[in-house]
């Protein structure tokens, strides 16, 4: 007696070559109507079992769980496996994107179109005559089959149709005339991420990294040690405060970048922004602290923190962006006489030493503590510059410190007096012995840098 077709069964989960893209592997017996639905939502074929998508914006998660939902009404079973829906879950932005003002629904609609451009060149629907690079990105003239001819700026999920023509003669003359010598015939040659997005669809997700189960008879491998840095490992471990801080914050928001190889954490008044690099090296950037006049306002002020910087001193940092008025500490405070006193008083409270040396300011830790903070009061009058103003460091010298944490220009007081009573206590006196009476307690005069009150705009 013939056995009945067993019912489809279809399981999402990240194709494992390609950090974004999804595989949609069909078990049963698959139908032309599962694949037909599969490709209306982007996936494509590589074998009878299995159909991937593979997009150039990094948002196939997004439009995966698009394609669960619309098979479910279909009432076909659809499985998303854990790491996929984390990748759901999982809010995320571009860095720098050069769009600022748009919301994270008009990205991804920005994107989708790119992808449909994309979509249509690879699919013969639009031939590109010619391209050229306007010292930016890429540009490009090209005519639909059955449709206008047009001119395309930008690469990847950037790409955008910047004018339209009724003939592809005037299109192409106009593209000369604008980009003249650097005018190349055909396609410009493929993206890296268009290579990576091509050999996602062509190639079936490798099986390698499965573990398998060892013979019985067959010795384990030793286990090969990972190599950390003795340095960073002395700093604590960065990945868990940021979770703890996240966890802990439910005003901040994680968001991630395409790449994975940072994550943001982003406060609901969108003035307050936290970037942290997973892989960052010990004498880079891994925690990047940025301030602005509003969601889409300039940058007022902004804070790196090196991968060694002990981890209590970045969780007093991280908490004190959180511990008064969100855009109040976003405003960020003038450089005064007044406002150097008042970061620095817990430190004098400490006895730390203090000293001025031309155009520095600087505070040593007391005994044989190897810490210290310094003010730049050159900087302090360049709101722009990338020069640090305020420099918190430990371990080794001034000049090649093991860890390092800089603040820019108008720095908060209270952020900046918050890290430095985090650091007095780490680098506190061995012994108590008698308060001594620093021989200078007050910093020399800095001018204050005038600037207009920063809009306080939620």
């Amino acid at each position: 007696m013939p056995h009945p077709e067993a019912a489809p069964h279809i399981r999402l989960g990240l194709y494992q070559e390609r950090s974004s893209a999804v595989a949609a592997t069909i078990t049963g017996t698959p139908t032309r109507a599962i694949h037909a639905l599969l490709t209306i939502h982007g996936f494509e074929s590589l074998d009878e079992q299995t159909m991937v998508m593979a997009r150039i914006d990094s948002e196939e998660p997004h439009y995966a769980e698009q394609a669960a939902r619309a098979l479910r009404a279909e009432n076909i079973t659809v499985d998303i496996t854990p790491e996929l829906r984390e990748e759901i879950d999982t809010e995320w932005t571009w860095a720098n994107y050069p769009m600022p003002w748009c919301s994270r629904e008009e990205i991804r609609e920005v994107s989708n179109d790119a992808q449909k451009i994309y979509d249509d060149i690879r699919h013969g629907r639009l031939i590109i005559h010619a391209h050229a690079h306007d010292g930016w990105t890429t540009v490009a003239v090209g005519t639909y089959r059955e449709g206008p001819s047009i001119h395309l700026h930008g690469e990847n999920h950037l790409r955008t149709e910047s004018m339209r023509y009724d003939n592809p003669v005037e299109a192409i003359t106009e593209f000369d005339r604008l980009y003249g010598d650097a005018v190349r015939p055909g396609p410009a040659p493929a993206t890296s991420t268009e290579h990576e997005a091509e050999q996602a669809r062509t190639s079936l997700p490798s099986t390698a990294d499965t573990p398998t189960a060892p013979a019985a008879d067959t010795p384990a491998a030793p286990a090969t040690p990972r190599l950390v840095d003795a340095h960073v490992a002395a700093a604590g471990n960065h990945e868990a405060l940021l979770n703890d801080f996240l966890e802990s914050h439910k005003e901040w928001e994680k968001w991630r970048t395409w790449s994975d190889e940072t994550t943001h954490a982003v406060h609901e008044s969108l003035v307050l922004r936290a970037e942290f690099v997973h892989e960052a090296d010990r004498d880079d950037a891994q925690w990047k602290i940025a301030a602005y006049e509003s969601p889409v306002g300039e940058r007022l002020w902004h804070a790196t923190a090196t991968a060694t910087v002990p981890v209590a001193i970045v969780r007093a940092l991280l908490e004190s962006l959180d511990s008064a008025d969100t855009v109040e500490i976003a405003a960020g405070s003038v450089v005064s006489e007044a406002n150097v006193w008042e970061a620095t008083r817990p430190l004098f409270d400490a006895d730390w030493d203090h000293s001025v040396d031309g155009r520095f300011i600087r505070w040593q830790a007391p005994g044989d503590h190897s810490a210290g903070v310094q003010f730049d009061a050159f900087a302090a009058n360049f709101r722009q510059s990338d020069l640090p103003v305020w420099t918190f460091w430990g371990e080794g010298s001034a000049d090649a410190p093991e860890w390092a944490l800089h603040f820019s220009t108008h720095a908060a007081v209270s952020v900046l007096q918050d890290v430095a009573v985090e650091a007095a206590g780490r680098y506190a006196k061995p012994f108590a012995s008698a308060r001594r009476q620093s021989s200078l307690r007050s910093a020399s005069p800095v001018p204050a840098s005038h600037r207009a009150a920063p809009t306080r705009t939620r």
